[in-house]
């Protein structure tokens, strides 16, 4: 036995992805894979950034990415649900699952996978009665607020930051490795790293517990 372990193969996933079924007139299909893009809306809502961003989101399906968040809070719900239909629309053609950032409502209107909650969101147990059997994710930034959103019916949750990231910085330190590990062994839904992930840090994380990385930039 002896020698360095080679590490997986990025486009070979570490466990199968985490399947949903639509409710009973609903013959959809949703997976929950390992790598999560969230796709922050950056800029304005000018036709040259928001063609931008949608080409960027169109790139990332392309590499492979299968799980993408559209988060655009700081626009009024008329240009979300705008953008977030052109998000939609990529996203079906791809076959990849589509989430939405805090809004329950816009995420049933899109016909989206399920919504993610912010630490300052709805709670779950409200956004878990709206959702039904779609998923419903929550950002936590210890292992105590996971640990707790489980407990609240939360499908997974992403736990950041993990490692420095400039995204994140009134969040405290970098939770690291070790709370990464600490939360995936005590939780029974995923958990997925967020903060300073990178495609070669990744390994660690999923090394470490996570189901799964997140992050802003696609890793493939």
């Amino acid at each position: 036995m002896g020698g360095p372990q080679s590490r997986p193969n990025p486009q070979t996933p570490l466990r199968e992805p985490l399947v949903a079924h639509g409710g009973p007139n609903s013959a959809k299909e949703m997976k929950l894979h390992k790598l999560y893009l969230v796709a922050n809306v950056s800029g304005t809502t000018e036709p040259d950034d928001a063609d931008a961003y949608l080409e960027s989101v169109s790139a990332a399906l392309a590499d492979g990415i299968r799980l993408v968040q559209f988060r655009a809070k700081q626009f009024p719900a008329a240009v979300q649900w705008e953008l977030g239909a052109k998000v939609a629309a990529l996203c079906a053609a791809y076959n990849a699952s589509l989430i939405v950032n805090d809004r329950a409502d816009l995420a049933l209107a899109l016909d989206a996978s399920g919504v993610h909650l912010p630490a300052t969101g709805m709670p779950v147990s409200a956004a878990r009665r709206l959702m039904e059997w779609r998923f419903v994710g929550a950002s936590c930034h210890s292992v105590a607020e996971a640990i707790r959103a489980e407990e609240d019916g939360a499908d997974y949750v992403t736990l950041s930051p993990i490692f420095p990231t400039a995204s994140k910085p009134g969040y405290g330190p970098p939770l690291g490795l070790h709370q990464l590990k600490t939360a995936a062994h005590a939780l029974t839904i995923p958990v997925f790293a967020l903060g300073g992930i990178t495609s070669e840090n990744k390994y660690d994380c999923l090394e470490a517990g996570a189901w799964g990385v997140a992050s802003t930039r696609a890793l493939t």
